[in-house]
């Protein structure tokens, strides 16, 4: 069922137990919202607990070391900025018929919930906020660091092609009641570690240009993780770089997973969508940013990907 931000908070404003779930490898987002939702849940007197397929990693500590999770019995099951069920990761399965709620922000959303409160914002986190906001929680420090996070992240600090005035009103709001986007942005953005610095440079080593340099491709492999000591979150940063060279309109890295499957990561400037591009390949997200995966061989899997990349440039070209 399709519903409304009043029926939103209906729905948690009738429930006292909740479970909140976030998408495997968690970014800034899905965290913000999750950790953002919990603390609103507490201020309303309500019990909540947090659930992730992946551990959340050390950047992010300045949110889970801020959460204290109750025991939950029968509780309410939210997801936050997942768009299919699948995104769940290893507990997809336990929780395919229990999932209560989904609150996200992505248009490429399956609707696998019992309830679905899906808007097209620059983040899911922004919806929180209007949550909070229309059920009169006084945010503190902590849920506007969570919210500010996952606007920043998923707007690569205010410069992706999702950026509305919209996002910049709750930024700005934000900023007015005193978070700390200073630390966030260089903490998020300016912040590396060597093992994640040695496996850009690595991975760079791999770059490839199709279509007359219209689209560029770079590879992260398991090899490369252990080479550099790096892991699958220290690889995200890496899925802007293809689409930043000059003259590339679309980007795209593929990562191959432990299982031996790929990941798929595409970026796009204006005019190109790359939730068309992965929705041929079984995937979704966004205009200008979406992903997908395959388990054929990594050249046919490839294949597939420019032949789909291809379908797009084509189309502009019209």
């Amino acid at each position: 069922m399709v519903i409304d931000k009043n029926e939103c908070v209906k729905l948690i404003r009738e429930n006292g137990e909740f479970l909140v779930l976030s998408h495997e490898h968690p970014d800034g987002d899905t965290l913000g919202c999750a950790f953002a939702l919990c603390e609103i849940l507490k201020i309303l007197g309500k019990k909540r607990a947090f659930l992730c397929s992946d551990e959340v990693t050390a950047d992010f500590s300045y949110m889970t070391e801020g959460f204290s999770a109750d025991e939950v019995k029968n509780p309410f099951v939210i997801a936050v900025d997942v768009a299919d069920l699948k995104l769940l990761g290893n507990i997809a399965e336990e929780y395919k018929d229990k999932i209560d709620l989904c609150i996200d922000h992505h248009m490429s959303n399956t609707f696998y919930a019992k309830n679905n409160f899906v808007e097209d914002r620059a983040a899911a986190c922004e919806i929180i906020y209007e949550l909070a906001v229309l059920m009169g929680v006084e945010l503190n420090q902590y849920i506007r660091n969570c919210i500010y996070t996952g606007i920043s992240t998923d707007t690569g600090c205010f410069r992706y092609q999702n950026v509305t005035p919209s996002v910049f009103r709750v930024a700005a709001e934000l900023m007015e009641q005193g978070v700390d986007s200073k630390k966030i942005n260089k903490l998020m953005f300016e912040t590396k570690s060597k093992s994640s610095l040695r496996l850009e440079m690595i991975a760079r080593e791999t770059l490839e240009y199709h279509f007359d340099g219209k689209c560029a491709i770079i590879t992260v492999t398991q090899d490369m993780y252990k080479k550099s000591g790096s892991n699958e979150h220290e690889c995200y940063p890496i899925t802007a770089l293809p689409r930043q060279i000059e003259g590339v309109l679309v980007g795209a890295v593929i990562k191959e997973k432990k299982d031996g499957s790929f990941g798929i990561s595409v970026r796009t400037e204006d005019g190109i969508d790359a939730a068309e591009i992965c929705a041929r390949l079984g995937g979704g997200g966004h205009k200008g940013a979406a992903g997908s995966s395959f388990r054929e061989t990594y050249e046919e899997g490839k294949q597939k990907l420019l032949d789909s990349i291809k379908i797009s440039l084509d189309g502009i070209s019209k």
